[in-house]
């Protein structure tokens, strides 16, 4: 196997920083795509072309759902008054009114249950933080992919987390039925380039990545080197100087920062979801 390329070594050190892995590996026009991933919250008034949202639901219904129950739905929001809406239960975000298509990714149990009511089956395994764990992966999972495939259209994106800030308001607003919500939104569009975003670099692999066993011996020093990248990282984007520990500390620490999603158990089981 050849010695990393230029371009393998360029994305790699977009993503890792100074501790990049180095040394030989496999390398393709998906791994470059996928690497190149940043999260986009500008966007420009352009349309996106016919079709698109076909292409994107086609790509995250190929993503693997558990047991082929595809308990997820997506909602595509482009009137601009329901998006602003969003925007406000959102904490005011001004992408999610700024995008021309925004997406609202469902964990959906609703299409199974209408199922077992018209068949006259009682769902007995409905009501379970298993089953609603499932729909949530599931509808990440096809998120992803409809991720992926955006940007290989030219398009960006970043992911609205803020949906669970109050996710019955959240119904409300879209309709949803008994036993679905909202577990994240997404934009999508192309990014304004007068305000443009970088790749962020991500822990280096040796504090994620374990062999035969959980090791976490070198995470102090992992963690240090880390921060400093974050440190560089954000001083070279005109951000507050802040380091990756004291984010998560800040975002961790205290419950207020959770933006009321601390009361998520209840609000899920008012929307129907079981969680025994």
């Amino acid at each position: 196997m050849a010695e990393q390329s230029h371009q393998t070594a360029t994305a790699l050190a977009r993503r890792y920083g100074r501790l990049a892995p180095t040394g030989p590996m496999p390398w393709n026009a998906h791994l470059d795509l996928l690497l190149s991933h940043r999260s986009v919250r500008a966007y420009r008034d352009t349309p996106l072309p016919p079709g698109t949202l076909t292409a994107l639901v086609a790509a995250a219904q190929s993503a693997a759902t558990s047991s082929n129950l595809q308990t997820w739905s997506v909602i595509a929001v482009t009137d601009a008054a329901r998006k602003s809406a969003l925007a406000r239960l959102a904490g005011g975000q001004k992408q999610i009114a700024g995008c021309p298509l925004f997406l609202v990714w469902l964990a959906d149990l609703s299409r199974n249950a209408r199922l077992g009511e018209a068949d006259g089956v009682e769902m007995n395994a409905l009501p379970y933080l298993e089953t609603f764990l499932v729909a949530a992966i599931d509808a990440a999972l096809a998120a992803q992919n409809a991720v992926v495939a955006a940007e290989g259209l030219g398009l960006s994106s970043v992911y609205i987390g803020a949906m669970r800030n109050q996710p019955e308001a959240v119904a409300a607003l879209l309709e949803l039925p008994p036993n679905t919500m909202a577990v994240f939104g997404m934009c999508v569009g192309y990014a304004d380039l007068e305000r443009p975003a970088e790749v962020k670099p991500r822990l280096p692999q040796e504090a994620v990545l374990f062999h035969e066993r959980y090791d976490a011996s070198q995470e102090p020093a992992l963690r240090a080197a880390h921060d400093a990248e974050m440190e560089a990282f954000s001083v070279a984007q005109g951000m507050e100087r802040q380091s990756w520990s004291a984010r998560v500390l800040s975002r961790l620490g205290p419950v207020a920062a959770m933006g009321g999603r601390d009361g998520l158990g209840d609000a899920l089981r008012r929307l129907g979801f079981g969680l025994r």
